[in-house]
């Protein structure tokens, strides 16, 4: 019995991973935000208002985004320009404290996005890097 070549393993990449952490947290923070905000900080009635729903979308993507799927690496960064369009709107047009809430917002739609396509893009580029390997390691 002759033991099969060893196929190389791409090297860990932190980068995946750090992409990983920085879109968790970002959600995580936008979550937080959206009820604070509508609930506490600043919310358009004294008491909280029904705007704190919009914080429920966000927390469908969460478990797929803990789970590493990439299929919802992929849709929340398309699902989450109408939050951070929802930020811009009222950035420009609610007064302070509100007003910096929505600002925020945007930020963090900003961090998310850019987190969510640089890994996908990592992942893809390290699936390639793999596939490669395999193939050369094959061919030996």
């Amino acid at each position: 019995m002759t033991a099969s070549p060893a196929i190389p393993t791409p090297p860990a990449d932190h980068g995946v991973a750090a992409t990983r952490w920085v879109a968790t947290g970002s959600l995580l923070a936008l979550i937080v935000l959206c009820l604070a905000w509508e609930l506490v900080l600043a919310p358009v009635r004294p008491g909280g208002t029904w705007l704190a729903i919009k914080a429920l979308p966000l927390c469908i993507p969460l478990a797929g985004i803990l789970k590493n799927r990439m299929y919802t690496y992929r849709w929340v960064s398309l699902v989450i320009w109408l939050y951070f369009t929802e930020g811009v709107v009222r950035g420009w047009s609610d007064k302070p404290p509100s007003q910096w809430l929505a600002w925020a917002e945007v930020a963090l739609c900003l961090v998310l996005f850019t987190a969510c396509t640089l890994h996908v893009r990592l992942r893809q580029r390290n699936a390639r890097a793999a596939e490669t390997a395999g193939a050369a390691g094959a061919s030996d």
